[in-house]
């Protein structure tokens, strides 16, 4: 168990929504195996850009139209030749084996994580 804890208004502050993949591509510039993606968040958020590593546990063909969980409050982040507009959740094992967080059912696009 972790003793870094935080209060509620610090979690308040991370801005965790649905949204479903709608272009995968391979990621060759990156350092480590990524792919790249844009993610459909919805009529309030749009469309967002992210690098992902999870070229471990997934194939591109598997990932389009798949619902995730990601952070789109970070600032923007340069990748290689990448501009990356939001954070993917996963849950990370051995060697960064990093497995998607999603929902069980199909939502609405933009939902937030509360």
């Amino acid at each position: 168990m972790t003793e870094n804890h935080i209060t509620w208004k610090d979690f308040e502050k991370v801005d965790m929504r649905v949204g479903t993949i709608i272009e995968v591509k391979d990621f060759p510039e990156a350092r480590t195996p990524a792919y790249q993606l844009k993610i459909d968040f919805g009529e309030k958020i749009g469309i967002r850009k992210s690098s992902a590593q999870i070229t471990k546990k997934y194939v591109k063909n598997t990932l389009f139209g798949r619902q995730v969980i990601a952070v789109v409050n970070f600032p923007k982040k340069q990748i290689a030749n990448f501009m990356s507009e939001c954070l993917i959740l996963g849950a990370v094992g051995k060697e960064n084996d990093i497995v998607l967080l999603s929902p069980d059912f199909k939502v609405k696009n933009g939902l937030r994580i509360g």
